[in-house]
């Protein structure tokens, strides 16, 4: 089969929301169905134009958020070297261009955008076909674009792209088609702070920005996160100031795929310090 960017994408929408079926060979009346199932009217009808262009045939799109061809030709054509089976599929060999729009119509299908300001702010999606998504993640790689598997105890797999970086490179070499999946996307980007402490340097307002950006682990300590290590080398030397003990941690990297460092404070040098909030 050969691939262009039309079928590059249609490869991709079978193999995310897409089923090439035929019926039992003990049933007297064969059919063979060649289908999207999705109720974004805006994907059912890119796969209905790209079929079209690619093998001149207009699937139909029903109420029930499917769009469907049934061609026995076609069927074989399709399934003649590959199979679009949930836990088979698998990404062609293909050039940069082509490889782009096949990632862009499978995220479509299969990814969603988390947007939580401040916490998350990510790509993911989740497959039961690990040797698929470990082929999406080296894709990636092609477009300098990182991310992180990790085994799901449903026995799927997910991948995960975050920070800023990523995901403005996702943006601009793949993106979404999916217009909610898009705004999500360009929100996420929109969302990110500059994430630079200004550590005060003066006893009171370095007790109020403790309080303010710290988080107690009762009886033992105050720890202080970022992104950002610099910030807390920054704190580390404002404290150390008033002969205030701490210790940088990390970088470790958490529940989202991002990496953190923290800040420990021991309690009992806070309140040397002067605080007091956490009593």
């Amino acid at each position: 089969m050969k691939y262009n960017k039309d079928m590059s994408s249609i490869h991709a929408y079978l193999c995310g929301d897409g089923y090439v079926i035929k019926n039992p060979p003990e049933q007297k009346h064969k059919y063979y169905y060649i289908g999207l199932r999705n109720y974004n009217i805006t994907l059912l009808k890119d796969f209905q134009s790209k079929c079209k262009r690619q093998f001149f045939i207009k699937p139909r799109i029903k109420k029930d958020g499917r769009a469907i061809i049934q061609n026995k030709n076609l069927y074989y054509e399709l399934t003649n070297d590959t199979s679009f089976y949930s836990r088979e599929w698998k990404i062609p060999v293909l050039n940069k261009t082509n490889l782009s729009a096949w990632l862009r119509s499978f995220f479509d299908c299969e990814a969603w955008v988390e947007v939580e300001k401040g916490k998350s702010r990510a790509i993911r999606l989740d497959s039961v076909n690990k040797g698929g998504v470990i082929q999406i993640q080296n894709a990636l790689n092609n477009f300098k674009i990182n991310s992180t598997l990790k085994n799901r105890k449903n026995g799927q797999i997910r991948l995960n792209l975050c920070g800023l970086d990523d995901l403005k490179k996702f943006q601009k070499h793949i993106n979404f088609f999916h217009p909610e999946k898009n705004k999500l996307l360009q929100e996420a980007i929109e969302s990110y702070v500059n994430y630079e402490w200004e550590v005060p340097k003066t006893r009171g307002r370095l007790i109020k920005f403790i309080n303010k950006t710290g988080k107690i682990r009762k009886p033992y300590q105050v720890r202080l996160f970022t992104i950002k290590k610099k910030n807390l080398v920054n704190l580390k030397k404002a404290l150390k100031r008033y002969r205030i003990r701490s210790k940088i941690h990390g970088p470790y990297r958490n529940q989202h795929g991002s990496l953190n460092y923290y800040l420990s404070l021991p309690y009992v040098n806070y309140k040397k310090l002067g605080g007091n909030k956490w009593k």
